[in-house]
């Protein structure tokens, strides 16, 4: 495989919730350049890292532990240390992260995990943005076009999906792959 070969994953969620979700991943091996653009992602590599982040001190969470040092969160979630204090300020922001200094600092969640959704770590990072009017400013167009209204609907269904995911869904799948376990 080439360092740049892309790999299609298939992610489903139990009970049926999210059907199925096709998403692309490159691969670039012993890259730490993070201001790649994702061109074939749907989500950015922010959005990638923050749902690595909260996924991790969620199952923390679920095994007692209190927070989590910055060094060891960006170890385990392979996230570069320099960005994931900036990925760490957004989700502290929008109250799903709470940051603790002294000894036993670190991060932790603010809530439980069954109350964490994909789309409230997608909004706290990078919201998906609907598409409510005309993007090339017709005046003539009063409604969404027919390419328009169907992307925006695409949309919709993605946010709806994302919704009806927790993130405690996530760390109990019946999957056979446990998320960031080798």
């Amino acid at each position: 495989m080439s360092p740049h070969a892309a790999a299609e994953v298939v992610l489903s969620a139990p009970q049926g919730i999210l059907s199925i979700v096709h998403v692309k991943v490159q691969i670039q091996p012993n890259s730490m350049d993070i201001s790649k653009s994702r061109d074939d992602a749907m989500l950015s590599l922010t959005t990638e890292y923050a749902l690595r982040a909260v996924t991790c001190l969620a199952g923390q969470q679920a095994c007692g532990t209190v927070s989590w040092p910055a060094t060891e969160l960006a170890t385990a979630t392979k996230i570069p240390r320099r960005y994931l204090y900036r990925v760490m300020q957004r989700l502290v922001a929008a109250g799903l992260v709470e940051s603790r200094c002294g000894n036993q600092g670190g991060y932790a969640l603010r809530r439980e995990a069954d109350l964490v959704t994909i789309l409230d770590v997608v909004n706290a990072v990078e919201p998906l943005t609907r598409i409510c009017r005309c993007p090339l400013n017709l005046e003539s167009h009063t409604s969404l076009c027919p390419l328009h209204a169907e992307l925006d609907r695409a949309y919709a269904t993605c946010e709806d999906a994302f919704r009806r995911v927790t993130i405690f869904d996530l760390l109990n799948s019946t999957g056979p792959i446990v998320p960031l376990q080798p």
